[in-house]
Parts: structure tokens; sequence; C-alpha cells
């Protein structure tokens, strides 16, 4: 008999959970006739008869294909836990950023893991996944940590499936819908920019701000930029790497920077912006302090940490960019200005500068974003492919002329008493 019936003494839900009480599960077995000879195929442990009798249906179908390869059972009967920790080593180690490994092994240690850690792989249940993102909600986490497990979950299950370690990927299935998170910060406008940059002159956000909301450089690219990287004489900024990830507290000398995540539409070339005239005094004044903040710590018999890091602490030991973060909000409370991360002063340059010259493509050569991501940046629809990125030439000339309508319009040229601008 293909179908059978068994009773378990404690029969899980479709959630995966022990209810503690007895019940039937049915198995499915065919046996099919290869190349090779007969061989047989099975799964146990279906909650309900029909959805064993579907599964027996669509095998047969499967089965009966000479070209068709089934699950390798071995591996399908390991439980998630192990499974999920090998890709992480597998799959994880070599193929994802530093900070990204850190997020998904999170995900997978914290929600995944407790959930249906103990679960076979193979037994995986649309129902099982559904069941972790809704405790996730009821936990009071955000809309887009259960949307980032969701895609861990997709993404290692989908290698499961290639892997052929179990049919299909349950996370395809479930029935959980991710809406737009309704709390994210908007951009802010030039005006509120203004505002904003009115409030940082002359403190130790001056600069730190203008880099973020004029040329929406990411935090760690701000905290990791060198000296060597800027020059002053042909007004150049090389965006070619960025702080390293999770910098332990109490690092004076950094060794090595990490790499940039991108370098320009095509994430190919170097990534270098223009110092507008705009921009140029805020060079030159953060410059003059951090040479009288080193000249002062040496002279007061300090040690001043030469990492050539253009945005430092007093000492020249690099800034953590978690606790700048932190202090970033806690300086807008403070302020009372309108609550954005640091992180949306990105996008407030990338939709100002779009919205003032709808040049979508210098926008991603600014951002060093692929033409996918400036796109979602903007909430652009758009089918743009690296393909057809090779082809676009957004020359320097024209980053520096689009970045001059952006900070021209944010620092307007007063007029002198006859007129004439100045």
């Amino acid at each position: 008999m293909a179908i059978s019936s068994r009773t378990i003494k404690n029969k899980r839900n479709s959630n995966g959970e022990l209810t503690g009480k007895p019940g039937a599960v049915y198995d499915v077995n065919i046996k099919y006739r290869t190349v090779d000879g007969w061989k047989t195929y099975s799964k146990k442990g279906f909650f309900t008869k029909k959805e064993a009798q579907q599964h027996e249906a669509e095998m047969k179908l499967k089965l009966s294909n000479p070209s068709y390869s089934p699950i390798q059972s071995s591996q399908g009967r390991m439980i998630v836990k192990d499974y999920m920790l090998e890709w992480l080593e597998i799959y994880g180690q070599p193929n994802l950023r530093p900070s990204t490994y850190a997020s998904y092994k999170g995900i997978i240690l914290n929600y995944v893991i407790p959930s249906i850690g103990h679960v076979r792989l193979r037994e995986v249940t649309p129902a099982m996944l559904d069941g972790i993102f809704r405790k996730m909600f009821d936990k009071g986490l955000a809309q887009c940590t259960v949307r980032n497990a969701q895609r861990v979950l997709s993404v290692s299950f989908e290698g499961a499936r290639k892997y052929r370690y179990i049919e299909q990927n349950p996370a395809r299935d479930v029935l959980t819908k991710f809406g737009k998170q309704g709390d994210t910060p908007e951009p802010y406008t030039i005006q509120q920019l203004q505002q904003l940059m009115g409030h940082v002159t002359g403190t130790e956000w001056e600069f730190i701000v203008m880099l973020a909301g004029f040329y929406g450089m990411r935090i760690s690219e701000i905290l990791g930029l060198r000296g060597r990287n800027i020059s002053m004489e042909k007004g150049t900024i090389a965006v070619v790497e960025q702080l390293p990830f999770r910098l332990p507290a109490g690092t004076t000398i950094v060794e090595q920077m990490a790499p940039v995540k991108g370098k320009g539409a095509d994430n190919a070339g170097e990534r270098l912006l223009p110092i507008t005239d705009v921009a140029h005094p805020y060079f030159e004044r953060h410059f003059e302090l951090q040479a009288r903040q080193r000249d002062l710590t040496v002279r007061g018999g300090g040690v001043y940490y030469e990492n050539d890091i253009v945005v430092a602490k007093a000492n020249g030991a690099p800034h953590r960019r978690d606790q700048v973060s932190s202090n970033f909000g806690q300086m807008l409370r403070r302020s009372g200005l309108a609550h954005i991360r640091f992180h949306d002063l990105r996008g407030t340059a990338a939709t100002n500068i779009h919205q003032l010259t709808g040049d979508f493509f210098t926008v991603s050569m600014i951002l060093g974003h692929s033409l996918k991501g400036a796109g979602i940046s903007l909430g652009i629809s758009t089918k743009l492919d690296s393909v057809t990125a090779k082809y676009i030439d957004v020359r320097f000339e024209r980053i520096k002329e689009v970045l001059d309508i952006y900070h021209n319009l944010l620092h307007p040229k007063q007029k002198t008493e006859d007129g004439s601008a100045e």
C-alpha cells in the first residue's frame, strides 16, 4: 500500500509544535522503476490523509519521468538547526558581506532555531514559517525585521531544494503579507535639511551631516574616509573604502579598511565625487579643526593615532558607526527637528537630487548604487539591469553639474548691494 497510517504518542500541529496528545500521521511509500532497477521513495509524517494522497500523486508523476532525481532522503531527515548552521558556513561565509552575514545569523539563532530547529528539514511546512512570522509580530518586532526573516528562510530553503534535500521550498507558499512599513521616516526636504545644517554648523556634526546630506554617502564610507582619498587641489573625493563592520569597542588603530559596496551604476570603476564650491568651505573648516585637535592632543602629552581618517575622534581614533547613529538620534531629539535615522540623510540626498534634475543615472553614480538599488531607493519601477548599465556613461563633469544644482539650492548665493551674486 502506497499510503499507510500510524499512531504517535505526541503529535505536532501544523506549526510544528508538540500538542502532548496522540494522533495519526500518514506515510507515503512508492516503488518505482529506473534504468538501474526498482527503487523506493518514502516521505513520512503527513498530518492528514489528503495531504499524503496529494503528495503521492505528485511524486508518482515525477518519478515516472526518467530524468527526475528524487530528494536525498538522508539529508531530508536532517533537522532544521543542523541544516541552517551548515548553510550559514557553506553559503554565508563566502557569499555574504559581514554585516549581512551577522544579520542572517541573528535571525536564524534568535527566531528560526527556537521555533522549528527540532523539525526535520523535509517536514517543514509553510504554516510553520507563518507561525514564526506571527510570533515575531506578537513580540512587537518591526515589519522590516520580519520581512528580513522571510528573506533568510526563502534563500536558505531554496538552497536545500537545489541540493535535492527537499522537494519544494516551503517559504514560497507562506500566507503572511508584508506591506510597506508605515513608520519609516520620510527623507528631509530641502528646507528641513537647511534647518538641520543651520543647527549643526560649528559643531562636531557639521562635516558628517554635510557628507551624508549633500553627497548621500553611507555612514561607514564617511567614517572610513581617509585624507589620502581627498584632493583639495583637484577638488575630488574618491569613495573607495569604508570602516570595517562592527569595529570592536576601544579600537584606536585601523590597519585596513573594507571595500565599499558599489562604485557606480554598474559597480565598476572608481566612484569619484567633486568638491563643489558650496562644499569646499566645509572641508577647509574641518581640516583646520582636525589640525588643531591633533596639535593640542600632542602638546598636552596625549597620543594621537595616525590613521589618516578624516572623520575621527579628537585623538585620531575611529568612531563606531552604531555610536554615531545613536548620538545622531539624540541630537535631533534635543534640537526639536523631525526624527530621521542617520541613513535617511542618504535618502534625502538621493530624493532631492532626483526631484531637482530627474537624472536617475547620475543619482545612481553619486550614491554608488546599482540601477536597481537606486530605483528601489527612489521608488521608481525599473527593469534596467547590469547589461544596460554598461552602456551608460556618466562623466565626472555631469556628476559635478548635478551636484552643483543641488548644493547651490541648499546654499543660495547672496546678492550684494549692486544686485550681483557673490
